[in-house]
C-alpha cells in the first residue's frame, strides 16, 4: 500500500481488511472508497493547481482575443466580421457537445482536458506562424474559431465532471465558484494587458504568451491526479454506439422531471438574459453618444463584481439548499441587475446594474451546477452535462439577432416617434437614442425574473434536492 491513501473516514484497520498486492481490494470497492495515488497531487490541491493553470491560460487567450479584435477591425472596419467570429465558435461548440460528452465519459478525463488544450495551442501556433510570415487573413481566424469551438466542447464537460471525481460534495459549490473566476477574472486584466502589450510586443508577442500558457496548463495536468469515476449501473446499461450514448443525455434528463424542469427553466432564463446582454454595450453607446470611456467603466465594474462573486462563492459555497441560492440569484440578477440596467439613463445605474448582474452570476451558476454534480452519476456526467449545455444554450446563436432586430427595426424607431408605446413608456425610458433598447432590456429582466419565480413555485424543481437522490446514495 506504499504510495497510496484511502479517502473518506474509514481506513483498512476500521474495515478489518487485509492488505492486497495491488493495493485495491474488493471490500473497499464495494464500500465505494476512492483509492488514490499519493505520488501525484490530489484532492483540493490538485483542483487548485489545475484551476490556476487554466486561469492563466484563459487570461492569455483573452489577451489574444482582444488583440485579434483590434486587428480584425483595423483590417475590415466591419462589426459583422467581428460577430462572425462568435458564430464560428459557438455553432460547432453546440453541434459537437453531445458527442464530446460521450468521449468524456468513455475515456480518461485528464486526457480529454489535455487534448483540448493541445488543440487550442496548436491553433494558436498556426496563427503565430501565419502572422510571422505576414500571411494572416480574416478567414484564417474563422477556421481557428471552429477548432476552438470543437475543443471547448470537450473541455467544458470534462472540467465540470472532473470536479465530482476530485472533490467531496461539500466542496462542489466552492469549486464552481472558483471555476466562475475563470470566466470573469481574466476579463479585468486581459484588455488592459492586451492593449498595453500590443504596442510593445505586437500581435505575435501576445500569441507567443498564449502558447506558453497552454504549455503550462498541460504540464500541470501531467502532475496532478484526476481519478476516474466509479462505474455505475446507469452508466453501464447505456453503453453502445456513439449516437446511442449521445442521445442518452437527453433520455437521462427527460426521465427525471426535476432535471427536465431545471433545464427548461434555464433555457428561458438564458433566452431573456442573452437578448439583454446583446444590448448592454449598444445601449450605453447610444445613450452617451458613443462614449467608449463610459462603456469601458461599466464593463470593468462588471468584471470586478464577477470576480468578487466568484471569490464569495468559492469561500461560502452557497446556501444549504442550493436551489434557494440559485433562484434567489436569478431574481436579484434579473431585477436589480438587468432591469435596473435597462431603466437607467446615467452611468451610475448602468454600473450598479452590471455589477449586480455579474456579482450574482457565479452564485446562481455555481449553486445550480452543484445540484447537477451531486445528482448525476459521475461516469455519465460528460454526456448529461454536454446535453444540458446544448439544451440551455440552444438560443445563444440567435439571441444577438433577436435583440438586434427588435431594437433596430422595432422598439428604437417606435420609442422615438409619437405613438402609444412612446406615450406610455417615454416618461420612464425617454424618447431619444437608446430608449427602445432600454425598454427591451427592462422587459428581458422582468421576463427572466418571472421564469425564475414560476420555476421555484413548481414542486418538482423547488424540491429537486429532496426528490432526486445523490448519485452516491442511488440504489
Amino acid at each position: 500500500m506504499a504510495g497510496r491513501r484511502i479517502s473518506k473516514a474509514k481506513t483498512r484497520k476500521e474495515l478489518k481488511v487485509p492488505p492486497f498486492a495491488d493495493g485495491i481490494d474488493p471490500q473497499l470497492k464495494k464500500a465505494g472508497l476512492e483509492v488514490q495515488d499519493n505520488t501525484r497531487v490530489s484532492g483540493m490541491k490538485s483542483f487548485t493547481l489545475v484551476w490556476a493553470g487554466q486561469i492563466l491560460s484563459v487570461l492569455a487567450t483573452q489577451m489574444t482575443s482582444f488583440a485579434l479584435t483590434i486587428w480584425v477591425f483595423q483590417e475590415t472596419g466591419s462589426a459583422t466580421a467581428l460577430g462572425l467570429m462568435q458564430v464560428f465558435w459557438v455553432t460547432p461548440f453546440l453541434l459537437i457537445s453531445p458527442f464530446a460528452g460521450v468521449m468524456v465519459d468513455r475515456y480518461d478525463r485528464k486526457l480529454m482536458m489535455m487534448v483540448s488544450d493541445i488543440g487550442a495551442g496548436a491553433a494558436t501556433i498556426a496563427l503565430l506562424i501565419l502572422q510571422l510570415l505576414g500571411r494572416l487573413e480574416i478567414w484564417h481566424l474563422y477556421v481557428v474559431m471552429v477548432f476552438q469551438g470543437f475543443g471547448n466542447a470537450f473541455q467544458t464537460p470534462a472540467y465540470l465532471a472532473a470536479i465530482s471525481s476530485m472533490l467531496p460534495k461539500k466542496q462542489y459549490g466552492r469549486a464552481n465558484g472558483m471555476m466562475s473566476l475563470i470566466d470573469s477574472g481574466p476579463g479585468i486584466l486581459a484588455p488592459l494587458l492586451g492593449g498595453a502589450l500590443l504596442g510593445v510586443i505586437h500581435l505575435y508577442g501576445i500569441l507567443i504568451i498564449d502558447v506558453l500558457t497552454f504549455g503550462l496548463a498541460i504540464l500541470i495536468l501531467i502532475f496532478v491526479s484526476i481519478p476516474q469515476p466509479l462505474k455505475t449501473e446507469a452508466g453501464q446499461k447505456k453503453r453502445g454506439g456513439i449516437l446511442k450514448e449521445a442521445l442518452y443525455g437527453v433520455q437521462y434528463i427527460w426521465a427525471r422531471p426535476s432535471l427536465t424542469g431545471l433545464t427548461i427553466s434555464f433555457l428561458f432564463i438564458n433566452l431573456f438574459g442573452g437578448i439583454a446582454l446583446t444590448l448592454f454595450a449598444p445601449l450605453v453607446l447610444a445613450r452617451t453618444q458613443n462614449n467608449s470611456l463610459v462603456l469601458g467603466t461599466v464593463q470593468s465594474a462588471g468584471a470586478i463584481a464577477g470576480v468578487a462573486g466568484g471569490v464569495l462563492m468559492s469561500i461560502w459555497g452557497g446556501l444549504k439548499r442550493r436551489i434557494d441560492s440559485g433562484y434567489l440569484g436569478v431574481l436579484i440578477a434579473s431585477l436589480l441587475g438587468i432591469a435596473v440596467y435597462g431603466v437607467g439613463k446615467s452611468p451610475l445605474f448602468w454600473i450598479f446594474g452590471m455589477a449586480t448582474f455579474s456579482l450574482m452570476s457565479p452564485i446562481l451558476g455555481g449553486s445550480i451546477q452543484a445540484i447537477w454534480q451531486a445528482k448525476v452519476a459521475p461516469d455519465v456526467q460528460g454526456r448529461v452535462f454536454a446535453t444540458r449545455r446544448l439544451m440551455t444554450w440552444v438560443t445563444t446563436p440567435i439571441t444577438p439577432m433577436i435583440g438586434g432586430l427588435l431594437a433596430d427595426y422595432g422598439l428604437e424607431p417606435a420609442m422615438q416617434s409619437q405613438n402609444w408605446l412612446s406615450q406610455t413608456f417615454g416618461g420612464l425610458f425617454g424618447s431619444g437614442p437608446g430608449s427602445g433598447m432600454g425598454l427591451l432590456v427592462f422587459v428581458c429582466g422582468l421576463g427572466a425574473a418571472s421564469v425564475g419565480i414560476i420555476s421555484y413555485i413548481i414542486p418538482s424543481i423547488r424540491k429537486v434536492e429532496v426528490l432526486l437522490p445523490d448519485h452516491d446514495q442511488d440504489g
